[in-house]
């Protein structure tokens, strides 16, 4: 009986001890699970997700980390490592917050100009409105085929793959509905000891296709807010007479026949559309690449934008975008910045008819699927000719 009462108090022992560090281990989970809650839980609303930038990050990291399948872990590292698959990889985002070219690369790509000295705005803003200026153009394409809509893809110099699996696939796309469907891209300049080699490759390319548009700006992450502004410049200089314009990532999937019926029905002033972001919090921890500083922008929440994986405007917005520009700080966020500019407007973005037509997240491909959507990210790994073909066979969708 002793011997029993022995073991059972032993035993009691034994679980008070695990239960203390079964508690106490708890009591860590739940510490820290609050504290990300706390500095994090918009992001982990998926709502919000759609709403912030975000959604991007997390979904560069799932093609930069394929393997990986801890949320968490995703997210630490695409705060780490974001970077947008239309420019270069960033580095040393302090310095590359650069507008103009390096004098040199002028010297010797753009007819021999001479830079201007660039003075830095600060870490978190980039200089626009500047004068900048195209090296490559098509100033007669739009007056001489008059689209219905203008493609552009904002795409880095050196990526000839992304861009040739477009013209081959959705970008081959030029009647549509008895519409008209032209297709660019919009480049920065490159840098880089292989600046000069890829300088003559685009010159070849654009010979062979007739579709870059190329700007004297640092092509990198932290300027794809100049990009941005300059497509506008372009688009209202060049092809104002077209009702209408879609920016559109490198790395999506486009259903252009869906993309034309949804613009036959449009109104033809003050419309952007796209996934259009409500609410979203400005970030305040100096540990993010979002990181907006209070006397910078004061308000909590960013006005309604559409995100920049791919939205659509009427072009009587670009001269309307560009003139806001001149009272609006050039914030480096590309996309928030335009929700800026729409704000000073009085303008808002117009919701899509339904929230299907744009997918941030990758979709898996079916041709049922395929069939409904606007735009949708892809994977990495996706073959995207092999679905083109697929999807262009004849035969019913669903």
């Amino acid at each position: 009986m002793a011997i029993n009462l022995q073991k059972t108090a032993d035993v009691l022992k034994m679980s008070l001890k695990q239960g203390f560090f079964c508690f106490l281990v708890l009591g860590v989970v739940l510490f820290f699970y609050s504290t990300i809650m706390r500095d994090m839980g918009p992001m982990l609303n998926p709502k919000w997700l759609i709403q912030n930038h975000l959604t991007k990050l997390i979904f560069t990291t799932r093609k930069q980390n394929s393997v990986s399948n801890h949320f968490s872990e995703a997210i630490s590292v695409a705060v780490s490592h974001h970077q947008s698959l239309t420019t270069e990889p960033m580095t040393q985002w302090q310095r590359s917050v650069s507008s103009p070219v390096p004098e040199k690369m002028l010297t010797t790509q753009a007819s021999r100009r001479t830079a201007v000295p660039y003075v830095s705005p600060g870490p978190y803003l980039v200089e626009y409105p500047y004068e900048y200026h195209f090296t490559m153009n098509e100033p007669l394409k739009c007056e001489q085929e008059k689209p219905f809509v203008v493609l552009i893809v904002q795409v880095a110099p050196r990526n000839r793959a992304h861009r040739d699996v477009i013209r081959s696939t959705w970008g081959s796309e030029k009647l549509v509905e008895g519409q008209e469907v032209r297709l660019f891209f919009l480049l920065g300049m490159q840098t880089g000891d292989d600046a000069q080699q890829v300088h003559q490759q685009l010159l070849q390319e654009s010979k062979e296709h007739h579709d870059l548009i190329q700007s004297d700006f640092v092509d990198c992450y932290k300027n794809l807010t100049i990009k941005t502004m300059v497509m506008l410049e372009w688009l209202n200089s060049f092809c104002s007479s077209a009702p209408f314009a879609m920016k559109i990532d490198s790395d999506m999937f486009l259903n252009v026949p869906n993309l034309v019926a949804l613009l036959l029905k449009a109104p033809r002033t003050n419309y952007m559309t796209g996934l259009v972001a409500h609410g979203g919090p400005v970030s305040r921890d100096p540990n993010s690449k979002f990181y907006v500083p209070v006397d910078l922008l004061s308000d909590a929440f960013y006005p309604p934008y559409a995100l920049g994986l791919s939205y659509i405007l009427s072009l009587d917005l670009t001269k309307k975008l560009i003139e806001a520009s001149r009272h609006v700080k050039a914030l480096y966020i590309e996309d928030a910045y335009l929700g800026l500019c729409m704000k000073h407007l009085g303008i808002l973005p117009t919701d899509p008819p339904n929230w299907f037509l744009f997918h941030v997240f990758p979709q898996s491909y079916s041709r049922c699927d395929y069939s409904r959507l606007i735009a949708t990210t892809t994977q990495e790994n996706m073959d995207i000719v092999q679905i083109w073909r697929d999807f262009k066979k004849p035969g019913q969708y669903c």
